[in-house]
């Protein structure tokens, strides 16, 4: 579906026109005024476009269409008053935009660690998963971040393995009949977290056993943890279910740090996923040229057929 269908207006039929003498077919030129979706489908969140659409979610959802970009993520969305989680629903599917994650709400990493198979900490995980599939009715995401927590240090690693996957088999109960997929999300944010590489969250998939269980993968903290992007992801494909993205070092756009993403999205795409790559990664550079300068790293990256 077309945004000017959806403003009915002609306003991104003139912008064609006034970029097309600009940037031409033949030339190597990337236009980054382009509306052509990209060849992955890369979602944007809240703040990207701020300085060019202004501090509205919703406009900056719709600037982003008008440049290519067909989905966004919201970390924060279950934080939002349900009526703008609607709105910004609404307009997804007024675009034609698809919802990728937000994030379950289950308490604090520390303090509500799953990690530890105390009832009180899994009731309080479930309770997140109960408020996810509302969450979910109102925006139309379909994909909700799990960290299962911090070490619970004075138990063996395989005990906390075992408590995770339980409780994880409980939460799954509740989203699988709505279509909801929990992503397992390794972090390299703190040592303190006990899930941190790929291998660990693959183990867990495949113990939960449910297809409400992926793995998110997040390419910024795999980079930092381990390295080794592309066989992480051949190993662990066919439990992927979300990829995020961010350089390292930095975690900003594609083309800023010692990651070759043009490779990596050539190598996603030719795996044939289907599914939203989170952009969760600032802008290098400031203000409305920083943002265009962001999308045109996207074109750059995404240029690999």
């Amino acid at each position: 579906m077309k945004r000017k269908h959806f403003l009915q207006s002609s306003l991104l039929g003139g912008a064609t026109l006034l970029t097309s003498g600009i940037v031409k077919a033949s030339d190597k030129k990337l236009d980054v005024y382009s509306d052509k979706p990209f060849h992955l489908n890369y979602g944007i969140h809240d703040g990207m476009f701020e300085n060019n659409a202004g501090g509205d979610f919703i406009e900056q959802i719709k600037f982003g269409y008008d440049h290519g970009f067909r989905a966004i993520e919201d970390n924060g969305m279950s934080g939002r008053p349900s009526a703008e989680q609607q709105k910004i629903g609404d307009a997804l599917a007024k675009l034609g935009m698809g919802m990728g994650v937000f994030v379950l709400d289950k308490g604090g990493n520390g303090e509500n660690t799953l990690a530890a198979g105390k009832p009180e900490n899994v009731e309080i995980f479930l309770k997140g998963c109960r408020n996810a599939v509302e969450v979910s009715k109102r925006c139309g995401g379909k994909l909700t971040t799990v960290v299962p927590g911090d070490f619970e240090r004075h138990l063996p690693e395989g005990i906390q393995t075992a408590n995770i996957i339980m409780a994880l088999r409980k939460g799954v109960e509740i989203l699988e009949p709505h279509g909801i997929i929990m992503v397992l999300e390794p972090l390299s944010d703190t040592p303190d977290l006990f899930l941190r590489t790929t291998d660990q969250a693959y183990a867990i998939c495949k113990a939960v056993n449910n297809p409400s269980c992926k793995i998110l993968f997040d390419m910024y903290h795999i980079q930092r943890n381990t390295g080794n992007i592309i066989k992480h992801i051949d190993w662990a494909y066919d439990e992927v279910g979300y990829f995020q993205i961010g350089n390292n070092p930095g975690r900003n756009e594609p083309g800023t740090g010692e990651m070759d993403y043009k490779n990596i999205f050539k190598h996603i795409y030719g795996k044939g996923f289907k599914g939203i790559l989170g952009m969760e990664h600032g802008t290098s550079k400031p203000g409305k040229d920083g943002e265009m300068a962001l999308i045109k790293a996207y074109r750059d990256a995404d240029d690999f057929m």
